[in-house]
């Protein structure tokens, strides 16, 4: 479904990635974990074209999608959930996610809607409520709610458990495992290696804007590398 083929990002002099490669198949979860500034979420945003390659091609159901516009990737299916949840806080909660459906029909956004406030219930009791008096873990229901407004094949996370107390994070991992279930492939940003090595099918993992470890998420979780550096054991 998706390749990123030696895929090179710079701002200015640095390097934030250097000859990325990897895939996701259709129907899979795969986790992209590793440290701070390894260049995670560099790669989400160079699958979304937010940030522009500076060598290397990116292709999605096997068409390049790198020298498209952002609005364009949306519509061929690519829909991301921003590190920071980044909602509109003075939008209401319905705004937000009419904002998600702004590139499909209006009997798409209606079947939308309905499918996001069976999804998160409190979403639909809050929907005249401000964005920015939504609690952490609202407002990161509300941020994937907005992404798949889009009606996305492909859904792109980053960070989903940040700042969230345990309870919450484990309520959002297990709505992305129904999202998956229920169709949409996902590509996983998370330092939370744990809990994002349980929930993938296949895992890589990053160092200073490389890959250098990939494999079946099982295998990885059982590493002693991953294990020491990752996951605190």
């Amino acid at each position: 479904m998706l390749e990123l083929r030696d895929v090179a990002v710079s701002y200015g002099r640095i390097e934030a990635l250097k000859g990325v490669s990897l895939s996701v198949k259709q129907g899979e979860i795969v986790a992209l974990i590793g440290a701070n500034g390894a260049g995670k979420s560099t790669t989400l945003m160079a699958v979304s074209g937010v940030s522009a390659l500076t060598a290397g091609t990116v292709f999605f159901r096997g068409e390049r999608i790198d020298d498209r516009p952002v609005h364009e990737i949306v519509g061929l299916g690519i829909s991301q959930v921003p590190e920071g949840r980044r909602i509109f806080p003075r939008m209401t909660v319905r705004e937000n996610l009419e904002m998600g459906a702004f590139s499909r029909s209006k009997q798409e956004y209606v079947s939308g809607i309905n499918q996001v406030f069976e999804m998160f219930p409190t979403l639909f009791e809050r929907q005249r409520q401000l964005g920015g008096t939504l609690s952490g873990g609202e407002q990161q229901m509300l941020a994937i709610g907005r992404a798949l407004m889009s009606r996305p094949s492909l859904l792109l996370l980053d960070e989903p458990s940040l700042g969230l107390a345990p309870i919450i994070v484990s309520r959002i991992f297990k709505i992305l495992r129904e999202i998956n279930e229920q169709g949409t492939t996902v590509l996983l940003v998370e330092q939370n290696a744990k809990a994002a090595l349980h929930l993938a099918n296949r895992a890589y993992v990053m160092e200073t804007g490389r890959i250098v470890m990939e494999g079946p998420a099982s295998q990885l979780e059982k590493d002693p590398g991953i294990k020491k550096a990752y996951l605190g054991e």
